[in-house]
């Protein structure tokens, strides 16, 4: 008796992992007026000429996330509250409003002419690509921490 309850409880454990790994990670597409309304706005304001290619949502297990792609192949990554975490430019630079001042005023003294091609922020750091392929990451407080 001992043994079957002992596979019952694994097998339950087994479909429970398998249901939630299911539920995790689902994309949708969805519209761009369906974005969080900040998302809106800065499409709206940085990247106004340019046409959508695809909008989609990432729900994952405790997460949700936006992703927009251009027709051009450009790319912006927005959290939940539609506060982007990840601009993408292949023919472009990241639009300068776009990129905190420090990090700007650093670009343009140490790598002169030299765009941001790539920035990507989270709650520690930020990271951006240069269009001569060098990477730097910098902390919260601008200061350089990493360079590739």
């Amino acid at each position: 008796m001992k043994k079957f309850i002992k596979k019952a409880i694994m097998a339950i454990v087994c479909l429970v992992a398998f249901q939630t790994q299911a539920m995790a990670d689902t994309d949708r597409p969805i519209t761009v007026n369906q974005l969080p309304a900040t998302a809106q706005q800065v499409i709206r304001s940085h990247f106004s000429g340019m046409k959508v290619a695809l909008a989609k949502m990432e729900t994952g297990f405790l997460e949700k996330s936006y992703d927009v792609i251009f027709t051009t192949g450009e790319k912006i990554e927005f959290d939940r509250d539609g506060n982007w975490t990840e601009i993408e430019c292949k023919r472009t630079a990241v639009p300068a409003k776009l990129i905190p001042a420090q990090i700007a005023n650093y670009v343009n003294t140490n790598y002169p002419g030299n765009s941001i091609l790539k920035i990507e922020k989270d709650r520690s750091e930020y990271g951006i690509n240069l269009s001569n392929g060098v990477e730097i990451t910098f902390n919260k407080e601008f200061m350089v921490i990493d360079i590739d």
